[in-house]
Parts: C-alpha cells; sequence; structure tokens
C-alpha cells in the first residue's frame, strides 16, 4: 500500500497527539493478528470462542479488560456485567469479517490509503507520508505496517456490511406525524415539593443518642497521623531582589547571540488583492482574470486600495485589513510573489501577476534593508533576560545545596535557613491537606513529608509564587481512637441526616396513601405534607421542567386525563407531587420544517435496532452452523477471577 503515498513522500511535520493516535488505533486493538487474541496463538492458550477458524484466547481477553479498567471505562464494581458483553463485541466483529469474505467485498489498495489518512490526518499533511516515519509511528503502538493495515482493512469490510444490512430502512408519513406529535405537545403542573431538609428542624437529639452511637460506632471514628517538619522556603523575589549582572555578562550574551537573534533580514510591507482561480473552471479564470485588470485599472486611476481589497479580494485573512499582509521576508510566499515583491519601491503597485492561487495586484508600502540591531538598542532586553536566567540558576543551586546540608545536618534546619537565605517555618501536627505558611495546600509537599522517616529530608519542591521548598520531619503523632468530644458535631450531622431522611420517607408513605382519597385535591395533600403549590409553565417531553428536572420524571402528564395526581415521584432527592393541569397537542403546521430532522432521526433508530437484529442474527446463524463455538465455562471462570 506504500505505492501509493511514494510519489508525493515528504518530511512529515507534525505527529499526532495521545489522544488521536487512542482514538485511531482503539477499534483494531484487539483484532491484531499475532497479538494476544491471533488464530495462532498456539495449543496450549484457552479458549473463549472460535469464530470461522478464528480463536479469542482467554489471554487476549483478560488483557483487554485490564486496560479497560486502567483507562477506567467502566466503574470496578461493573466488571460482572462487563467482561461478557466485551466477549460479545469480540465474537460480533470477527463473525461480521467472516461473513464479509463470504460475501466477497474486498477494499483495494486505494481505497484503504484513503481511510488511513482520514484516520490519522496529522501524519498525513496534503495526503503526503514519510514512509520511515509511517512504520515508527506504527511501532510504537507495537503494530508492524502490514498488521494495522491488515485489520484497518477489516475494519472497512465490517463497515461495508452493516451498511448493506441498514439498506432499505423507510419510515412512513404516519410514523413522522406520531414522532412530531409526540415531541411537541406539552403540558403544565401544579406541584408541591418537600426533601429531607424540610424536616431537619424536627430533629431533636439527646446527649443519650450520641453517646449511644459513639459507643457502638466507635471502631469507626478515629483521629488521623499527623506529622511535624521544618520547612525551609526559598523566595526567587528575595533572591532577585540582591542579584546584579555585568555590562560585559550582557555583552557576551549579545555576541553569542546577535546573529541568530538580531540580524533582520530585508524586510517589505506589502499589501495585496487575490482574486482566486483555485478549483475554477478555464472558462471562470478568463472571466476572474479580466475582473483583476479591471481593478488594477481602478487603482491606477486613483481608487482607494485598501476599499477595493476589502471588497474584492479573497484572501479573508488580509482582506478585512485593507489587503496588508504586514512585513514579509523571501520565502515566505510562493516564488512569483516574491520576485514581484522585491522588484517593486514604495508605494508602488504591480501589474496583474499569476500565482498557483490566482491574480494578485500588489503595493509596496514599506522597504526594510537587513540590519543588525545594535547592542545598546537591545541591552536593557538582554539584562533583564541575563538577570532572569541569572537568579533562576541561582535559586535552582540554593535549593540543591540547601538539601544537601540538611541531609547532613537535619537538626540545623534554622541556622541552615538563615545561611542559604530561605524562610523558616516549624510545622506542628499537620494533615496531608493543611494549608502552610506562605505555601498554602500544598500536595506534593503533604505527600513528600508522608513517606519520610524521623529526620528525612523531601526533594526539593516547586511551590506557587516561584519559591522553593524543602522539608525536614521533625515528628509523627500516630493515628489514634478518637474522644467524643471530637467527633460530636460529626455524629450529630450523621444522626440528624438519618432521622430527617426517615422522617421524609415517613411522610412520603403518607402523602402517597392520602392521594386517592383526595379526589385530585392537590391543596389538601400539600397541607398534609406543609408545603406550597406551585404551577409550572408549559413543558415537552424531551425538555425540562422548570425547578423540577427533566420531563422524562413526569411522562404520566401527557398520557393521563387533566385533573390526574402524579406521584409522589423521587428526583434529585426530594419528593414531588403534582397535578395535571392543562395538556396542548402539538400545532402540525411547524411539521414541514421539521420533517427531514424527524425523518432522519427515525431512520437512525430503526438503523441502530436493524444492526443489532442483524448482528445477533448473525452470530446465531453461524453458531448454529458450528462455525462460532463459545466456551462459557471459560467466561464463568475470568467472572470469577476477576471478582477474586
Amino acid at each position: 500500500m506504500f505505492e501509493f503515498f511514494r510519489s508525493r513522500d515528504t518530511s512529515v511535520r507534525y505527529l499526532l497527539t495521545a489522544m488521536l493516535i487512542m482514538v485511531a488505533l482503539s477499534m483494531v486493538t484487539y483484532l491484531i493478528p499475532g497479538g494476544p487474541g491471533s488464530g495462532n496463538s498456539g495449543a496450549t492458550e484457552q479458549q473463549v470462542a472460535v469464530i470461522c477458524g478464528e480463536t479469542v484466547t482467554l489471554r487476549e481477553v483478560a488483557a483487554g479488560i485490564q486496560n479497560a479498567m486502567r483507562n477506567k471505562q467502566f466503574p470496578p464494581e461493573m466488571i460482572q456485567n462487563y467482561i461478557p458483553e466485551y466477549v460479545n463485541q469480540m465474537i460480533t466483529e470477527r463473525a461480521m469479517a467472516c461473513q464479509s469474505n463470504n460475501m466477497g467485498f474486498k477494499i483495494s489498495d486505494e481505497d484503504l490509503a484513503e481511510t488511513i489518512r482520514g484516520m490519522l490526518p496529522n501524519l498525513f499533511p496534503g495526503g503526503q507520508v514519510n514512509v520511515d516515519v509511517y512504520t515508527q509511528f506504527l511501532q510504537q503502538q507495537g503494530l508492524t505496517v502490514p498488521e494495522f493495515e491488515k485489520n484497518v482493512r477489516k475494519q472497512m469490510l465490517l463497515t461495508r456490511l452493516r451498511n448493506v444490512a441498514m439498506e432499505g430502512v423507510i419510515v412512513t408519513p404516519q410514523e413522522v406525524e406520531a414522532e412530531y406529535r409526540r415531541r411537541k405537545e406539552s403540558a403544565k403542573l401544579e406541584y408541591f415539593s418537600f426533601n429531607e431538609d424540610k424536616f431537619r428542624g424536627q430533629v431533636n437529639l439527646s446527649t443519650e443518642e450520641v453517646q449511644a452511637y459513639f459507643a457502638k460506632n466507635r471502631v469507626l471514628f478515629k483521629q488521623p497521623e499527623r506529622r511535624s517538619f521544618d520547612m525551609l522556603v526559598l523566595d526567587q523575589d528575595r533572591f532577585a531582589a540582591t542579584y546584579q549582572v555585568t555590562e560585559g555578562e550582557v555583552l557576551q550574551a549579545y555576541n553569542q547571540s546577535k546573529d541568530s537573534r538580531f540580524r533582520t533580514p530585508e524586510r517589505l510591507h506589502v499589501r495585496h488583492i487575490l482574486l482566486k482561480t483555485t478549483d475554477k473552471k478555464p472558462e471562470e479564470v478568463t472571466a476572474i482574470e479580466t475582473k483583476a485588470k479591471d481593478l488594477l485599472k481602478q487603482i491606477k486611476g486613483g481608487a482607494d486600495f485598501a476599499e477595493l481589497a476589502k471588497k474584492h479580494s479573497d484572501d479573508p485573512g488580509s482582506a478585512v485589513k485593507g489587503g496588508d499582509l504586514d512585513f514579509i521576508s523571501r520565502g515566505q510566499t510562493v516564488k512569483n510573489f516574491e520576485n514581484t515583491a522585491f522588484a517593486l519601491k514604495p508605494n508602488e503597485i504591480s501589474g496583474v501577476i499569476k500565482t498557483e492561487y490566482g491574480f494578485h495586484i500588489l503595493q509596496l508600502l514599506e522597504k526594510q534593508e537587513a540590519r543588525l540591531r545594535p547592542f545598546e538598542e537591545v541591552k536593557a532586553q538582554l539584562t533583564e533576560e541575563r538577570k532572569k536566567q541569572g537568579v533562576v540558576e541561582k535559586l535552582q543551586l540554593a535549593g540543591d545545596q540547601l538539601r544537601a546540608a540538611l541531609l547532613k545536618t537535619p537538626g540545623d534546619a534554622a541556622q541552615l535557613a538563615q545561611k542559604f537565605g530561605a524562610n523558616y517555618y516549624q510545622i506542628k501536627d499537620a494533615l496531608p491537606g493543611d494549608p502552610l505558611q506562605e505555601i498554602g495546600m500544598n500536595k506534593d509537599i503533604g505527600s513528600s513529608v508522608t513517606g519520610l522517616q524521623k529526620g528525612g529530608v523531601t526533594s526539593v519542591i516547586a511551590a506557587p509564587g516561584n519559591k522553593l521548598v524543602v522539608a525536614v520531619l521533625t515528628g509523627i503523632t500516630p493515628s489514634r481512637p478518637s474522644e467524643l468530644s471530637e467527633v460530636d458535631a460529626q455524629i450529630r450531622t450523621t444522626l440528624t441526616t438519618d432521622k430527617a431522611r426517615q422522617l421524609a420517607q415517613e411522610k412520603t408513605k403518607e402523602v402517597q396513601n392520602q392521594v386517592g382519597s383526595a379526589a385530585g385535591d392537590l391543596r389538601k395533600l400539600a397541607a398534609l405534607a406543609g408545603a406550597e403549590v406551585k404551577s409550572t409553565p408549559e413543558f415537552q417531553r424531551e425538555g425540562a421542567v422548570e425547578g423540577l428536572g427533566s420531563a422524562s420524571y413526569f411522562a404520566d402528564a401527557f398520557s393521563k386525563p387533566i385533573g390526574t395526581i402524579i406521584g409522589p415521584v423521587s428526583v434529585m432527592g426530594q419528593s414531588i407531587v403534582a397535578k395535571i393541569t392543562g395538556q396542548t397537542p402539538a400545532d402540525l403546521a411547524g411539521l414541514p420544517a421539521e420533517r427531514d430532522a424527524i425523518v432522519t432521526s427515525l431512520k437512525s433508530k430503526k438503523a441502530r435496532t436493524r444492526q443489532d437484529l442483524f448482528e445477533d442474527g448473525l452470530v446465531t446463524e453461524l453458531t448454529r452452523q458450528g462455525k462460532v463455538k463459545i466456551y462459557k465455562d471459560v467466561i464463568d471462570r475470568l467472572r470469577k477471577d476477576f471478582r477474586g
């Protein structure tokens, strides 16, 4: 397949980001031939399934699940449900590939090349590729070029087979109208709500209840380990206040970088008008050239160049600025443009010139000769740069020297802080998340101190505000059981929440029991709950109910008669009782404007259903033919292993 790239082989300037790499390769990873799931994996591999002679091994499935767990693709507690779904996906994909081969589907090299360009666009700028970079890129993913291209080809076959299965999906006018009515009909409610917060004020806790809860759950209450340490902070601003840069240092920096930084090439300040001819027919190009000549005639006659550029130029970046391209140097534009521009004199206007982009009219506004900016002109800039660099180097050196000294004599932290110009703090009984003087909350310092033994010294840690920190552990206060006085407030909060929730549940049941006898009297039920009745604006099925959340919680509002009581419904921690007060049918006048979108939506929904049925039916049929064998005992053993 390389032959489709070689004729335009150039150096690749960009590589994909890590996320694009994962996206591009994720759909083929578990199909890699010769890898963990290859049918050539050997007789000793435990088989999970065999599809048309290709084996899915226990090792391959386990590796895929572990990778999914590392990437947090599902909650760990869902592992038992995920394993059979993952296996089914692998079996279905391979059954589809088998059927594609049986039906004689083929993928040409041209189609394969085009698909890979679309998958990895940053690797093929302008459709061009560097073979060595392409190969190296795949090797970094653990793939060879043949492996990768074989599996992309396989995925393309699956897509074509799915497209065949989806052909002929029909949506009737009646279905479109019914869906429009369903989406556009609206309803209104009166409602009241209550939650556990409403009952907190009714909860009274005695000292005996708190003591009893503490006695029963004492093992749950512990005071965490705390650590004491000396913290030494080096402040960059403090170093900068005394740091001096000599003129000799600045002059040396100038001489070392003047050619690369301060020597400017010949530059032109140019503006232009572009009339594009790309993708135009020959007769259109002739008309465009005529227009360009007319614009030039207008400019020669005194017309405003900038206004004509704003009105007629096809270069969107410069047209809004009257055609202004700012300064350009040699090598920044196409050859004919460059040659014309550098041949002009200031304020001179070119004729109509042709480039690969179209017809241009140029005007040279200013010309700057090549020059070397003198030392005095850049002295202040270099002085500031050299000072910043020197301060950073001095700060880092001080940090390294301070830590080395602390490692020798950790007990001399106060004296060493003074010697190295650091601020010194004694931190007593701190938790990892506690804010620290001058630093605030810093996870790096807390975790570094946590890993030390008494007398241990942390590494040099960067802190906000251009500061460096080194700490010496001076003491450890071990974890211990809590006293009641230390957790009294926590226990009261827990008990209050539990009791308020219980009261809310009891009130919900009480209201629920009264719904039937209330005869549609919502205010009577609200009085029972001690709540206020409110009204909603009209809402639709797929929208939200103002103040209550998704309309999906109140689907009965569209199907039951006006006056019906709904609920109690639990929504985001609150119980809601509502009464249907209005229903408005859909206005069919808006159907024509939305018909196409609804047809597309219904086709997509039907297609997904048909695809699921097709894939399930295909696996069932291949199983009946003996081409698919699934070893459920191996899958059950795998689920058991992961549960363990």
